[in-house]
């Protein structure tokens, strides 16, 4: 059975590197990253919660049909609404595996890989998760990963384990 492996997490967490890691451990992997899909199919939307609602509702679609091909399928998006993500997991069902990138605000803002906690504090980014648009951390993800204490390599293990290869 091929899964949607969803990485959920703030901006800076770790998702892309995670998701980048695990794709050559997953016969027939692919990567959706919330970042690209950004540039292309979901280039009309901006940072609203309908918007952020919408941008989720079609990674989950494309997963779907990405499932359907027989594909497993890694999602690296930040998708800060909890209702976003169970609809996924009530699309796909149990091929569904949520995973909470956590880590703290102050740490993911220490990295800041794309200079956006920096643009948002000083007010150039609006509507940004975790400073002025929440972050619906989730109830009961299948696993949590805490990039902040566990090495890249433990971290895809954990997730790992919950992989039907």
């Amino acid at each position: 059975m091929k899964q949607l492996i969803w990485l959920t997490g703030l901006s800076g967490s770790g998702k892309t590197s995670i998701a980048n890691a695990l794709k050559p451990l997953l016969a027939n992997g692919y990567i959706l990253d919330g970042d690209v899909l950004r540039k292309g199919i979901n280039q009309d939307l901006q940072f609203s919660e309908e918007d952020r609602i919408e941008a989720g509702r079609r990674m989950g679609e494309i997963a779907k049909i990405l499932l359907d091909a027989n594909h497993h399928v890694i999602v690296a998006s930040i998708s800060p609404y909890r209702a976003t993500r169970n609809k996924v997991r009530s699309l796909v069902g149990e091929s569904f595996i949520e995973v909470y990138v956590q880590c703290p605000l102050e740490v993911c803002e220490q990295r800041d890989p794309k200079g956006l906690y920096r643009k948002a504090r000083s007010g150039e980014i609006k509507h940004f998760t975790g400073i002025d648009s929440p972050y619906e951390e989730p109830l009961d993800p299948d696993v949590i990963v805490e990039t902040n204490k566990l090495s890249l390599g433990r971290c895809v293990a954990k997730i790992m384990e919950l992989v039907v290869n």
